[in-house]
Formats: structure tokens, sequence, C-alpha cells
């Protein structure tokens, strides 16, 4: 097993933290989630365009998932590199700045194919975006291990609700007002754009962060980590496809069945499809990758995961598929959903934004734990809220919910995270933490998208029907997040916990 580098408590930067290091450490957020949730409008539409309705959400999954997966093995991989880095200008930025580099070239690529139509089309589609997932991760994987480098303990909760405000509601708001007027209006190019500056932006100012080359030499470098990371992968994506193909098997089985028995049991398929895959796939890749016996030592980074898993497939997913759902819920056509679905994106961004604030001190305050728990129990509500019925003012009040409670779980979830990582491999634990960032958006979608599908071939006189099934599957979700999280122990793993037995 690969030794830890061994590094000081708090890595020097020369001098206090200032006020704008909250901004510097995290600044590289916005630009991510800017681009993130750009995608999330032009990815549905180019497929659409390119497929056409009877499938779009099978490929959108397909698509989903495999990104993603890229996405996780490179986020942890870069994580680790960045672990061991000595270069000059530090651990983390010389990634941060490349990833960046080669990532605006990518998002070009991806521009390109809206010019394009049919089956080359989505050909390259899959490609620029699979390229962009692996330039974007060499420069997320490196990120994440700022705030465990740089940041004081006791002042992680603080830093963690700037980082939540400015990868979550600052985005979301930002894309709104600008990114999603384009789009809606069929300027795809002004939209993808915007993106790539506020990313570019995004990316100078992190390179102003107080980080110092490390001096300690690494050890020789142990290539069975990146092995078991890579088994780590193939085995969550294994599960995820096997989950996804019995899901298709059970819908074939009940097609001609009553249409509650064809309801009920595609939903419970899905529901057992994704909890089997949050649950399974996160505890036998945590094995996988940090080894048995490190597992065994830490189970609370194992249930951490798959509470971030839980309540990340809900959030993450519930966005992937806004346009598709108030199409097919609401009546509106194609390019015209971006707008409503932006206007959702909107309310859920300003809630967070405003729960985020008070989050950070409410972390320090009252525990980690607490707050993640209410935050389940909160977006579940949110989302029973918004299927009631076909009407956009209570989708806006269901959302209201959801942004809250995603606002308190970013913070408080993520500080709750730095707490439990070894310090010594933040970064290559954090990095393998994307099991819950990259697999929330392939579990929802690959598993999700079909079950939408479905309901559009086998029962399309109930409007919107496969969505309102998708989206009480995340709603159920967020419920179980909350039940997952009461197994983590709030303890840094790089201080021994006393025994109350003893003496």
């Amino acid at each position: 097993m690969e030794q830890a580098i061994p590094l000081q408590e708090t890595p020097p930067t020369g001098r206090g933290m200032r006020w704008y290091d909250y901004i510097t450490i995290n600044i590289y957020y916005l630009g991510s989630t800017t681009v993130s949730q750009t995608n999330g409008l032009v990815f549905p539409l180019l497929v659409q365009m390119f497929v056409g309705e009877a499938v779009k959400g099978e490929v959108l999954g397909r698509l989903r998932l495999v990104t993603l997966m890229v996405a996780l093995l490179t986020q942890a991989l870069m994580g680790m590199l960045s672990d061991r880095s000595s270069l000059r200008w530090g651990r983390r930025r010389p990634f941060i700045f490349l990833g960046t580099l080669l990532n605006l070239l990518f998002i070009t690529g991806i521009g390109v194919s809206s010019g394009m139509s049919g089956a080359s089309g989505l050909s390259f589609l899959f490609a620029m975006a699979i390229f962009s997932q692996i330039a974007a991760n060499m420069a997320h994987g490196a990120q994440q291990g700022l705030i465990p480098d740089l940041v004081p303990t006791e002042k992680r909760g603080k830093f963690s609700a700037v980082k939540a405000i400015l990868e979550l509601p600052v985005p979301l708001i930002l894309v709104s007002f600008t990114i999603a007027t384009m789009i809606s209006r069929g300027n795809m190019w002004a939209g993808i754009l915007t993106a790539m500056a506020v990313l570019a932006v995004s990316t100078l100012l992190a390179m102003l962060t107080p980080e110092k080359q490390l001096k300690v030499a690494p050890p020789p470098f142990d290539w069975a980590p990146i092995l078991r990371l890579g088994l780590m992968t193939a085995l969550f994506a294994a599960i995820i496809l096997g989950t996804g193909a019995l899901v298709k098997i059970i819908g074939q089985l009940l097609v001609g069945l009553p249409d509650a028995t064809l309801v009920m049991g595609m939903g419970a398929a899905g529901l057992l499809a994704m909890l089997v895959s949050v649950g399974l796939g996160v505890y036998a890749s945590v094995r996988l990758s940090v080894g048995l016996e490190a597992a065994r030592q830490n189970p609370s980074f194992t249930w951490w995961v798959i509470n971030r898993l839980a309540f990340l497939v809900g959030a993450t997913n519930l966005s992937t598929f806004a346009v598709y759902f108030i199409q097919a819920r609401l009546g509106f056509e194609r390019e015209t959903a971006a707008g409503p679905a932006a206007r959702l994106m909107l309310v859920v961004g300003v809630f967070i934004l405003l729960s985020a604030l008070p989050s950070g001190w409410l972390s320090d305050r009252f525990g980690r734990r607490s707050l993640v728990i209410l935050s389940g129990l909160m977006a579940a509500l949110g989302t029973l809220v918004a299927l009631l019925v076909p009407n956009l003012n209570l989708i806006y009040v269901g959302g209201t919910l959801i942004g809250i409670a995603t606002g308190l779980f970013y913070t408080a979830n993520w500080a709750l995270g730095t707490d439990i990582v070894p310090k010594l491999e933040a970064g290559r634990y954090l990095g393998i933490s994307n099991l819950a960032g990259a697999g929330a958006g392939a579990v929802g979608a690959y598993i999700g998208g079909p079950i939408a599908d479905y309901f559009t071939v086998n029962m399309p006189s109930v409007d919107g029907l496969g969505y309102v099934v998708l989206f009480s599957i995340y709603g159920l979700l967020f419920l179980f997040s909350a039940v997952a999280v009461t197994r983590v122990r709030e303890h840094n793993p790089d201080i021994p916990i006393p025994n109350p037995l003893s003496g």
C-alpha cells in the first residue's frame, strides 16, 4: 500500500488566512458548475435533436453514464497525483490550470456538434463530452484538496459554506439570467461561449490561492492504488449496467398488465435498482479503492459517500431531466422548455444561496450530521410538493424547499467529509468521494432515463407519467440519504477517539 506523504498539520502559506482566501480557494467551483449547468440545458436538447422522442431518455442516460464514469476515474486519479505533486507552482494549481485549458477546447467541440445531425452528430457529441470530462476532472480532482490542505479545521465549516455558495446557487442564478435565456431563444453558441468565459475567469482567480510548493519528496510511485481505482470504476459501472438491465427486463414482463400494476412494478424496480447501485456500489468500490483494512478502520467514510450519493442522485437528476419533465408535464415545446426549466433552477439556486449563507455557522455550531439529516427530509418534501399537480407555480414551491435543503446539504455534508477523511491523503479520499459526484448522474440517469421512456411508449395517454414516477424515486432516495448519514461518526480519523470504557 502507498505510504502517506508526511505533511504538516496545515501546510504553510507564509501568512495567516485572509478574507479573500475564502474566494480564491473556492472560486473554481463557480466556473465548473456554470459549465455543468449549461451542459444540463444543452445536452438534452442536442440528444433530442439527434435521436427523437422515443429513446431520448435512454440515450441521455447512456451519455451521462459514460461521461460520469470517466469523470469518476479521472477525478480520483488526479486527486491522488496532486497529493504527490511537488511542482514549484504548488500541489493543486498546475492541475487546475492545465485541465481548464484543455476543457475550453473540448467545450468548443460540444458547440460544434450543435450544427450536426443524426448518428454522426451524436457520436461527435459523445466524444467531445468524454474528453471534456477528462479535462474538467483533471482540475476538479486537484481543486478538492485545497480546503484540507490550507484551511484549519475550525474554519472548514465557513470555507465549505463559501464553497457551497459558489458551487451551486451563484452559477444557477447566473445561468438562469443569462445562458438559459440565450439557449431558449435558439442561440446555443452564445450560451456556450458565456459559460467558457466564466470558467476561464474563475480559473485565473483560483491561481491566486496561497499555495506553496510541497517540500517533502514523495515516496516511489505505487501503481497499486491506480489499479484499485480502475477496478473500482469498472465495478461501479458494472453494478449500474446490471441493475439498469434488470429494470428493462422487469419492464418487458410488466407489459400488458393493468396500469396500476405497471406503474407500481416499474417504480419499485427502479427504486430497488438505484438503492442497490448506491449501497452495493459504494460499499464494494470503497473497499477496492482504499483497501479492505482502511475501509474497516474508517466505516464512516463509506456511509458518508453513500449518504452523499443518495442525496445527489435526487438533486442532480431533478436538474438533468428538468427540460424533459417540463416538456412532458406542462406541454412546452423543445427549446422553449429551457426557459421555465432555468427559472426553476433559479428558484432552487436563490434558496440554496439563502440557506448556504448561515449553514457553515450552523454546521460548526450544531454538528454536520444533524443538518444533513434535515436536508434529506426537506428535499423529499419538496419533491412531493412539486409532483402534486401539473402547475408551474407549485413546482416552484417544491423547488424552494429543495433549494433550502440542498444549500444545507452541500455545506454540512462537505464539512463532514473533510472532517472524517485522513488528512495526509485528503486528495485521494475526496477524489474517491466522486463516487457520489459523478455516480449520482450515472445512477439516476442511466437507470432513470429508460423508465421515463417506458411510460412514454406504454402509457402515452398520461402526460408526463414517466417523469412523475422517476421523480418520486428521487424523492425516496432523499429519505434514504437521511437514514444513511446516521451511521457516520463525526470525528477526525487522524485523531484517536477516546475509549469511554478505559480508565
